[in-house]
């Protein structure tokens, strides 16, 4: 698969999340195979600001794909196989503190994997379970820094310049859903001092290290978790209305981060 930018800069990566299923227009739709099946759907290029720009919808155009089910691998090695060299992945959380707010976009850097049963590697030798791994040698991913601090210091920079309410640093728990926490769960998590819980943040972020891709993510919260200060508990409704009221302005701000983005950040490590 060639790439969509030149190798010179590269290509920014954008992967949307729940109600955020469409990025660019005047764009071309690019079907990718890869050896973990297809992605969730067609890899869609275009520019923004003057960059090259490939989306995909994490969950399908439709939210066909639950955050259990996503083909994490596959929308990775799409995006890596037509240049991406830096990715945004915009996501919902809830909020586990009380003093982070729905509304607020928090730039985390930190993630607790609580999921099981998902394929996080693109280097397994391809067991029972796995009839789509790669051989080689075993390999060891260096991950004490999930996200890259150089696109997370983009991004909290332009969103600073706008105005926007943001929490700049922050350590968000995966959990593998698709139920929500109970009660007892998200007291655990607060206990611990998370600050956040998201179904989808794990393994996209390792996936993205093990191929040489910078990463980092935008996340809207969308309510308080379960029992997080005596707010109603969550529902998938509520959840969904919030986003669907925000997509504008996490669009915008992405955008922003596209338009700005300085060279380094662009061209393939």
């Amino acid at each position: 698969m060639e790439s969509a930018g030149d190798s010179a800069t590269g290509v920014i990566g954008v992967i949307g999340g729940s109600g955020f299923y469409e990025f660019l227009s005047d764009a071309e739709e690019v079907a990718v195979s890869t050896p973990f099946g297809p992605p969730s759907g067609p890899v869609v290029v275009g520019t923004v600001g003057g960059r090259h720009v490939a989306f995909v919808p994490r969950h399908g155009r439709d939210h066909r794909f639950a955050a259990h089910r996503v083909p994490y691998r596959a929308n990775l090695w799409a995006l890596h196989s037509v240049g991406v060299s830096s990715i945004i992945a915009p996501c919902s959380v809830g909020s586990l503190q009380d003093d982070i707010r729905p509304g607020q976009f928090v730039i985390v850097d930190q993630i607790v994997d609580r999921t099981w049963g998902r394929l996080d590697t693109f280097h397994d030798t391809g067991g029972p379970s796995d009839q789509a791994g790669t051989a080689g040698p075993v390999h060891h991913q260096s991950f004490a820094e999930p996200y890259d601090a150089a696109l997370r210091a983009h991004i909290i920079a332009v969103a600073r310049d706008a105005g926007t309410d943001i929490v700049d640093a922050a350590t968000m728990v995966v959990i593998n859903g698709p139920r929500f926490s109970s009660r007892a769960e998200s007291l655990w998590f607060r206990q611990m001092g998370w600050d956040v819980v998201n179904m989808t943040g794990y393994p996209e972020a390792v996936l993205a290290a093990e191929l040489g891709v910078r990463y980092a993510t935008v996340a809207l919260v969308t309510d308080y978790d379960a029992g997080v200060g005596g707010h109603e508990p969550v529902t998938m409704d509520a959840v969904f209305a919030m986003m669907r009221s925000n997509v504008a302005r996490v669009q915008d701000l992405i955008r922003s981060v596209i338009t700005r983005m300085p060279d380094d950040l662009v061209r393939r490590k």
